[in-house]
């Protein structure tokens, strides 16, 4: 082919392509999944996958407490925790549906959901505090949400993100945890700072992940 009037052209360089970040779940043993808004839906992909190989893994079990050898060698992830904010009622609506399908899935119960509606109550405001006292009562007595009625924890306020990260080094000391965010950039700073501070000064190891949607 030839092409006239044209003698020069740019060199041209290809690189590619590259997985998502969010791939690499697999090689951690806790994983915390945050999305915000339609962030979500890489997370709840990874929910979905994690629920099947889990199911794959417990159909395998030959006997009580054996896996088979020709297990998911590669999937190490025993223990989930999912975030989901929006600022919108009738996603929140929507969105909680799919999450109740990841709950019933979840037969182990490895999965821990939080869904958090900002848009009803202010930061801080009181009865968005009454209304948190009285889910926990609830969870810790009967496993499900005062609200939902499922295992899917509703709140109506901002998560406190120290506080999320505190909870899991707490609840797993010693362990490696993956962080994969998709949302804003707004938020990633926050995030990507609190995974080094508490690997810095607690036994447990963050890793942090910006996933692009």
């Amino acid at each position: 082919m030839r092409f006239y009037g044209c003698r020069n052209f740019p060199k041209v360089l290809v690189d590619g392509p590259y997985g998502a970040p969010a791939q690499d779940y697999r090689e951690y043993e806790v994983v915390l999944l945050v999305g915000l808004g339609i962030g979500a839906t890489p997370m709840i992909s990874i929910l979905k996958d994690m629920v099947k190989r889990l199911k794959g893994i417990e159909e395998e079990e030959v006997e009580e407490g054996a896996v088979a050898k020709n297990g998911d060698d590669e999937f190490k992830t025993r223990r989930a925790y999912f975030y989901w904010v929006t600022r919108e009622q009738g996603s929140f609506d929507w969105f909680k549906g799919v999450m109740n399908e990841v709950a019933e899935e979840d037969r182990r119960k490895v999965i821990e959901l939080h869904s958090y509606c900002t848009s009803v109550y202010e930061e801080g405001d009181a009865r968005s505090a009454l209304i948190a006292m009285l889910q926990s009562i609830n969870h810790a007595k009967n496993g499900l949400d005062i609200v939902s009625g499922t295992r899917v924890m509703s709140h109506f306020a901002k998560p406190n993100w120290r506080t999320v990260y505190k909870r899991i080094a707490l609840n797993h000391p010693h362990a490696r945890v993956g962080v994969f965010y998709c949302g804003p950039s707004a938020l990633t700073h926050e995030l990507r700072q609190l995974a080094l501070d508490f690997s810095h000064n607690t036994s447990t190891k963050y890793d942090f992940h910006k996933e692009n949607f």
